[in-house]
């Protein structure tokens, strides 16, 4: 369960860019969080992983305070957080293999992270895994020469190879193009479904949300003004959360209607 409670998050003497933000988010939901630019998405993101430092408030993963942690208790804390970036956050030279994982750098040895001498039990995980979302066959190729999905699916297992508590997602389709946004969102929609795996994802496409969360979190100025449903936001929600601007994508066309669940078979069968 991750327990957000009164977070606020203010650069310098400037006005604050969260505002006591009270969030709970427990077994494996998956919810979005929308808003316009500046609204503080993204931020809040990185406050759960300490990416950016809390200015105060209350950050708990299953019990755990992670806004005091630091040192060697900072770094065990930040395994159980996944991370999936808008831009991939793969080195481009290394294989789809190696790039996979680096998410057991926290747990190995700075000898066997230098020397890529990773656990036989970690190379078994990370072949299941990449098997699992279609990318197997591309292990020992750079991860330059992959498709924007592609890398986003490396992106993903790598996260997950961490064995996280809770897998964040920063925009994760905002670099993609329409088709492969909807695989990346069943995708992330069924793993949470798998492994019973919370799932937070910061998202600008309002239709993706409705249509792959079961959730919604409307952020606007640093402060949450809806939580509900995707049944639940109404074009007043809407509104209320861009203060009247045409949100991203809002109106759900023939190609951004699906239904709230997606099957495995769907998202294996469906390649990028």
């Amino acid at each position: 369960m991750l327990e957000i409670s009164k977070l606020v998050k203010r650069y310098g003497r400037d006005e604050p860019v969260l505002k006591e933000l009270d969030l709970v988010v427990e077994g494996n939901s998956v919810v979005s969080i929308v808003g316009a630019s500046g609204a503080g998405k993204s931020t809040m993101l990185r406050c759960i992983n300490r990416l950016v430092e809390p200015t105060s408030g209350s950050i708990k993963l299953n019990g755990q305070e992670l806004v005091n942690l630091r040192g060697a208790a900072l770094r065990r804390a930040r395994r159980k957080i996944g991370m999936v970036f808008q831009g991939f956050n793969l080195i481009d030279r290394l294989t789809v293999m190696e790039n996979v994982l680096a998410g057991r750098l926290g747990y190995v040895s700075l000898y066997q992270a230098i020397s890529r001498r990773y656990p036989q039990a970690d190379i078994e995980r990370a072949f299941t895994l990449m098997e699992r979302v279609g990318i197997a066959h591309y292990a020992n190729k750079r991860a330059d020469a992959l498709s924007g999905g592609e890398r986003q699916r490396v992106g993903v297992v790598r996260a997950l190879m961490q064995e996280p508590e809770v897998l964040l997602a920063d925009e994760p389709t905002a670099s993609l193009d329409p088709r492969t946004s909807e695989q990346i969102m069943k995708l992330l929609q069924s793993l949470a479904s798998e492994l019973s795996l919370p799932v937070l994802i910061n998202i600008h496409n309002v239709a993706q949300a409705k249509a792959y969360t079961e959730r919604i979190v409307g952020l606007r100025h640093g402060k949450m003004i809806f939580d509900g449903t995707p049944a639940d936001f109404t074009r007043e929600a809407l509104d209320a959360i861009y203060g009247g601007i045409e949100a991203p994508d809002e109106d759900e066309g023939e190609d951004t209607k699906k239904p709230a669940l997606a099957t495995r078979k769907e998202v294996t069968d469906d390649p990028l």
